[in-house]
């Protein structure tokens, strides 16, 4: 009877994961906390220092996703002075009940734990409820009429029970396990099923030693037993070490309306070895869940990546900017204006190495071969001003290929900044202030190039991935594409350091 019964649940993993595309949110979209709501899925991630923040996506078959909207999209909901991509907005959770959605987060560095609500995930969200229990990955579970919080102050998964229209602690926190050992033990989610409290966790950190554990108990104040086949996903093993998929944690489960349960999951692609660049991403594996029993994720087999689709997408800046494009910290919006279908950056003083809100906006680049284009007209620039297109990681860790001014001559310039190392490649004097950028990627070179006709482009220079990888240059996000100008002639804003933007093309390969 068990052999038959493994047999059958083999072959629906087979069936199920055989069709599967992952990522199935790619590039720098980690932390994802799913939930359903009838025939919708609903999937959050975290973003950190960018704004606006926690991205929202949808779907209805669990493989294609449409970002709806950012649940963070007005300053009151989401401080960010001073943030980096340390800082900011960490693993948010998304839950639904009796028709209100609630999502859960920590504003690292700008206030702690807060929840905001909304009765459509497109919003408009509520202005946040700010919580009493520290820790960071606050987790809901709605049991009756009873709202428990979960997170990890002091290494350990604490428990107690709101009041979910307040936020008002009603109960005393308490401990109630601190997972099998590993370091960090974070992201809990609590189930109820058959019977058991199920508390799954991340444990190892966010890299290579990346897992899931659980534990069950009859008592959500526990004692929590752990699975005895713990973690129930990693690929820090024999098994796993050979994917291209690694640091493989942070999930949430959910059941679809035909039963079949899924692990939504962070994890990161290696190129050019063991680096990466994209940023931890949003994967899903099937999961056979018995009565009575513990889960088991994709037959206990290794996750590999599935290629989705290449897209290709164009901004002729003619309405309003999409949910996928994001600013560092918040962004003063006199220096961004949509006029005459361009986009224009008026340069802010503090330039992208400065933790203070430079003039930035990007999206995230989420395939490892792409093409990035733009045209730029300049006005109005003095000494020392610039604008252009970069690639950015962290704020130790980016390029830039940019117009700049230098006296009465003008340059086509390739930088990288990388910790505290600023060094200038190439630089090509040019005699219009028009000008059309263009970056690609082949997974292992960022390749700029730049032209004066729109049609005849000249390679700038090169710059080896790796350089902006977690490993090399550190941070807890991905590469973003974005758009810049800086005043560096430390005029204050009146009208000066102009650089309007006609499009952006976004390409995969």
């Amino acid at each position: 009877m068990k052999r038959i019964l493994f047999v059958i649940l083999a072959m629906s993993w087979l069936q199920a994961s055989a069709q599967l595309i992952n990522p199935i949110i790619p590039g720098f979209h980690p932390d994802p906390s799913i939930c359903r709501v009838g025939n919708d899925f609903y999937i959050v991630n975290s973003s950190f220092q960018y704004f606006p923040g926690v991205p929202i996506f949808h779907s209805q078959d669990l493989q294609h996703w449409e970002q709806i909207g950012n649940v963070l999209n007005r300053q009151s909901q989401l401080p960010l002075k001073d943030a980096t991509s340390w800082l900011g907005i960490y693993a948010p959770t998304l839950r639904y009940h009796n028709g209100t959605y609630y999502m859960i987060t920590t504003n690292v560095g700008n206030g702690g734990n807060f929840m905001v609500t909304a009765t459509d995930p497109r919003g408009p969200w509520s202005e946040p409820l700010w919580l009493e229990q520290q820790g960071i990955d606050p987790s809901l579970l709605f049991e009756g009429e009873k709202c428990y919080m979960v997170s990890n102050p002091d290494n350990t998964i604490t428990l107690c029970e709101i009041d979910p229209k307040t936020g008002r602690q009603l109960t005393k926190s308490r401990p109630i396990w601190q997972g099998m050992g590993g370091r960090y033990p974070e992201g809990p989610h609590i189930y109820k099923k058959d019977g058991y409290y199920y508390l799954l966790i991340s444990e190892g950190g966010t890299e290579l030693a990346h897992s899931i554990t659980m534990a069950r108990s009859r008592n959500i104040y526990g004692p929590y037993e752990p699975n005895p086949l713990n973690p129930i996903l990693t690929h820090c093993n024999m098994k796993g070490q050979g994917s291209q998929i690694q640091g493989t944690g942070h999930g949430d489960l959910v059941q679809d309306q035909k039963g079949q349960w899924w692990l939504a999951f962070l994890a990161y692609r290696h190129y050019n070895g063991s680096y990466h660049h994209l940023g931890r991403e949003t994967f899903l594996a099937p999961v056979e869940w018995p009565e009575g029993g513990w889960p088991v994720v994709n037959g206990g087999q290794p996750i590999e990546p599935v290629q989705r689709q290449p897209i290709s997408v164009r901004d002729e800046f003619d309405g309003p900017l999409g949910p996928e494009w994001v600013f560092m910290q918040n962004p003063d919006s006199t220096y961004y204006k949509m006029r005459n279908g361009k986009l224009r950056l008026i340069g802010s003083t503090y330039d992208l190495k400065a933790n203070h809100t430079p003039t930035f906006i990007g999206r995230r680049q989420e395939s490892a071969k792409f093409t990035f284009d733009t045209k730029m007209s300049f006005y109005d620039f003095g000494p020392n001003d610039e604008a252009g297109i970069c690639v950015y990681q962290i704020q130790d860790g980016f390029v830039q290929a940019c117009m700049q001014n230098s006296g009465n001559n003008h340059f086509v310039t390739l930088r990288l900044n990388l910790k505290n190392v600023n060094v200038q490649l190439a630089s090509k004097k040019v005699s219009a202030l028009q000008l059309w950028l263009r970056v690609s990627s082949d997974s292992k070179n960022y390749q700029f190039y730049y032209s004066t006709d729109g049609s005849n482009y000249q390679h700038l220079g090169d710059v080896d991935c790796s350089l902006l990888s977690t490993e090399t240059a550190g941070g807890f996000t991905g590469v973003t594409l974005g758009l810049y100008a800086y005043n560096g002639n430390l005029r204050y804003y009146s009208g000066h350091a102009l650089a309007d933007f006609d499009y952006v093309a976004y390409t995969e390969q």
